[in-house]
């Protein structure tokens, strides 16, 4: 990911091994991580039961929240592919208690695996 995309909002891959370090303290025992996304601090993780979002806060990005979104409670989701002008992918989802999640991706990240993880998670619940 270069710091342009990071600076303009723009997501990039990471591989799972990084996001389960990442996550290792908040992943279920038989939780695993199929594809992650990270965002300068801030990462975005999809694994067999949720949706996990860290969110590193401060200076030193000590303090961190971590916003957990079952894929039974994702009523519905969308996603926007990149264009020619427009360089960036979107994903948003609509969770049960109408909270909407819109996450941009720069344009090498192939939106529809994402699509397809959440297709097949959360039309499974």
């Amino acid at each position: 990911m270069g710091l342009f995309d990071g600076l303009v909002g723009n997501s990039s891959s990471i591989s799972t091994e990084e996001a389960t370090k990442i996550f290792k303290d908040i992943l279920g025992e038989n939780e695993t991580i199929f594809i992650a996304f990270k965002l300068i601090r801030d990462t975005i993780g999809f694994t067999n039961s949720r949706v996990v979002f860290l969110d590193k806060q401060g200076i030193t990005g000590k303090k961190c929240s971590f916003l957990s979104i079952p894929y039974k409670s994702i009523s519905m989701f969308s996603i926007e592919t990149s264009g020619t002008f427009d360089l960036d992918s979107e994903l948003k989802i609509w969770v049960s208690s109408s909270l909407i999640v819109d996450k941009k991706f720069n344009k090498n990240v192939n939106i529809f695996e994402i699509q397809k993880v959440l297709a097949t998670y959360v039309a499974n619940v």
